[in-house]
């Protein structure tokens, strides 16, 4: 895996122009994974996302007794279901900072039955799982927390589940709402099992991924709008022989954005117009600002027209690749206000109050809101240090703003902690070099 300096110094880039292959999808990869281990039967993977997140949900899935195996150097998997049963029933189990992996293992866990421990970094342990934790209990989990309430870390036990109804907040994480959709098919062995959403449920489209994902694994789930969901009795998941994982749309995000700020065209492959990532409605918002954009089977394109408009908008079902939008804001030609996006500040760290933070070094002024950030370009924007607060999405992110677009010029950037990338996109600073034709060193 590729590893980085302390902090990395990216300079001007005049243009944005090129083909990016993007890594597997982080959602899909670390759903696949699991759904592939409760399965009955045996499952191929290709292009499993190499990353942080997926080396925690492949080490917690061998200690918990399933056997999977890599194939040569690529990133394809094997994985050997195990039927819905873990052989091993006690395990310490460490999460990092993967909510893909924790909030689902969470779940599937006490729902089978065993004495474990789930714990993670630091900030895992600020990222709220009470929701969650409150639903299983309710129909008959034992799950305590060992630190703060609401928070990680658990202690999950063999509790006695009766699961005919249950509900969830929708509110703070759709994560909790898939964590229970994944595991229900192993409570409805003998009766239906119904899971109500209580209020508005957030990210939507990551909730398409997961029946997507399901159906796919031989479980359908008959909902009523995203009010309620029904998981029939009877059904289990079944090995569809082979899998292929899509590329990560949200990392496609900062290849676009390049290419509708620096003129293009950028295209990014391994994600196209048939996608199940709700990420890929990314570009309506890059079309809302004037880029072009084209799109195929398995890639999309976008190019500059000009100066990009500000844009108005409710980013609640792409609140990852909105960040995105935030820092291809300062290219617009006014102020910029993206709504509804409160989930950011429960990810991998507060998002809402960084972004803030660090537009601000660059020129910007910026108004931040409880769900809300309104972004007002500077006249140019300004030569800064950017601290990425461990988060992945941070780091990408202000890569752009060392761009010249039509309305400014980019100027001098400083990433610090570059390395937080490896969370799912390890070489991702060598693909930006690549379509800005710019040394990074």
């Amino acid at each position: 895996m590729k590893h980085y300096p302390h902090y990395l110094d990216l300079q001007p880039a005049l243009h944005a122009k090129g083909v990016v292959r993007l890594p597997g999808s982080k959602s899909i990869s670390n759903r696949t994974l699991l759904l592939a281990a409760l399965a009955d039967g045996t499952t191929q993977i290709r292009d499993l996302l190499a990353s942080d997140d997926t080396h925690v949900m492949l080490m917690a899935l061998q200690k918990l007794g399933v056997q999977w195996e890599q194939i040569g150097e690529t990133q394809d998997y094997v994985v050997h279901g195990v039927n819905g049963v873990f052989p091993v029933h006690q395990a310490d189990l460490f999460m990092g900072n993967a909510g893909t992996a924790i909030r689902p293992l969470t779940a599937a866990l006490a729902v089978t039955g065993g004495d474990y421990t789930l714990h993670g970094v630091s900030r895992m342990h600020e990222r709220p799982i009470g929701d969650l934790v409150d639903a299983l209990n309710a129909i008959g989990a034992h799950i305590e927390y060992t630190g703060v309430a609401a928070y990680p870390p658990l202690h999950i036990q063999r509790g006695r589940i009766h699961a005919q109804r249950m509900q969830v907040r929708g509110n703070v994480s759709s994560q909790f709402l898939t964590a229970l959709l994944m595991a229900a098919p192993l409570m409805a062995r003998e009766q239906d099992v119904v899971i109500d959403v209580i209020g508005d449920l957030i990210s939507k489209p990551y909730i398409e991924i997961t029946l997507n994902l399901m159906r796919r694994f031989g479980v359908e789930v008959q909902r009523n709008g995203w009010q309620s969901f029904t998981i029939q009795a009877g059904q289990r998941y079944v090995s569809p022989g082979t899998i292929h994982v899509e590329g990560d749309a949200s990392s496609a995000s900062y290849f676009l954005a390049a290419g509708a700020i620096a003129g293009g065209p950028v295209r990014v492959e391994g994600v196209g117009k048939d996608s199940i990532q709700g990420d890929v409605r990314f570009v309506e918002a890059l079309e809302k600002m004037g880029a072009t954009i084209r799109m195929g089977d398995n890639w999309i394109e976008a190019e500059s027209t000009g100066v990009l408009r500000a844009i108005d908008a409710d980013f609640n079902h792409i609140p990852d690749a909105a960040m995105t939008i935030a820092v291809a804001a300062l290219y617009a030609d006014g102020t910029s206000t993206l709504r509804n996006i409160g989930s950011w500040r429960v990810k991998e760290t507060d998002r809402l109050s960084a972004m803030a933070i660090e537009l601000r070094k660059l020129g910007a002024i910026v108004e931040e809101g409880a769900d809300y950030l309104r972004v007002t370009p500077p006249a140019a924007i300004q030569a800064a240090t950017i601290d990425t607060y461990d988060d992945h999405r941070m780091a990408m992110c202000f890569s752009l703003a060392t761009l010249d677009g039509a309305a400014r010029r980019g100027n001098n950037v400083r990433i610090n902690d570059p390395q937080c990338v490896a969370k799912t996109f390890p070489d991702y600073f060598d693909a930006f070099a690549k379509v800005t034709e710019d040394s990074l060193f």
